[in-house]
């Protein structure tokens, strides 16, 4: 079974119907057809935060959290000291990017998995050498 990382990008999209990318990740998703997900605990947070206006939305969000967190074909990787701390190197490192945090914790995931390709249409991947399969 192939294993893939999913960024933010592909759960708010696939949540909210009125995701310009909703389509497109749907799409990607079922190109994969049977598949393993990595993601982190930050990039549920970004997840949340992003959806956390009214309160359809945010029950929405939560629903879709716990449904994530007991998927056996879902890895969550937990959010530790460590793992902020060598997101934080990576994002002083790359100074000339606009990375946010999460995604240089989700990269750090990635090169620790051994993963090259990511539910999302984030560019910045594809920057480090990654594949983004959300495309329009």
């Amino acid at each position: 079974m192939k294993t893939v990382f999913a960024d933010s990008h592909y759960w708010i999209a696939i949540v909210n119907p009125d995701d310009p990318w909703a389509k497109a990740a749907k799409a990607a998703r079922s190109d994969l057809g049977e598949v393993f997900i990595v993601t982190t605990d930050e990039v549920l947070t970004e997840f949340l935060a992003a959806l956390s206006r009214g309160e359809h939305m945010r029950k929405q969000a939560a629903k879709m959290v716990r449904a994530i967190l007991e998927n056996p074909n879902v890895k969550v990787i937990p959010q530790t000291r460590e793992s902020f701390l060598k997101g934080l190197i990576f994002y002083e490192n790359r100074s000339d990017k606009e990375y946010s945090l999460t995604d240089c914790i989700s990269m750090n995931v990635m090169s620790a998995e051994s993963l090259v390709e990511a539910l999302t249409n984030d560019h910045h991947f594809e920057q480090e050498g990654f594949t983004f399969l959300i495309k329009k």
